[in-house]
């Protein structure tokens, strides 16, 4: 069984940390600092978040369900992505469960520390992802 993600102190202080890597341009590859509408009060949130990125395309993976973000960016149908001291305002198309198992599986492969939220695993069949994608959701992200 998957763990459950909650955010407590440690999540909140790691966030800051990756925050400012991001603004320091010090950041991982592929991280980015996302920013988001929220969906009731339309203040901007933002949180660190780690793209797949292949053949041009860029997706937007919830690794811990349908936390706040994903919630906000439904609602708005955009994300802003800041990295390198470049923000970018891109569209957001969410995936279908058939559509999202490779990037998820990709996602789980590349980026370790979420592969306790999901019960497939880096070596699982495609179909356990397809399974497992109504738990994460995968967001294309397009040009406005």
């Amino acid at each position: 069984m998957a763990k459950q993600y909650q955010v407590d102190s440690r999540v909140r202080f790691v966030n800051r940390m990756m925050a400012r890597m991001i603004r320091w341009h010090i950041a991982p590859a592929r991280t980015y600092l996302m920013t988001v509408l929220g969906r009731k009060t339309g203040k901007p949130y933002s949180t660190p978040v780690t793209l797949v990125e292949r053949d041009g395309n860029r997706w937007l993976v919830s690794p811990y369900g349908e936390v706040n973000w994903v919630k906000n960016a439904r609602a708005a149908g955009e994300v802003s992505l800041l990295r390198n001291g470049k923000t970018e305002t891109l569209k957001i198309e969410e995936l279908s469960p058939v559509e999202s198992a490779p990037i998820l599986k990709e996602y789980i492969t590349a980026v370790g520390i979420v592969r306790p939220y999901f019960d497939a695993q880096p070596d699982s069949p495609l179909q356990d992802f397809e399974a497992e994608a109504p738990n994460h959701p995968v967001f294309l992200l397009e040009e406005r």
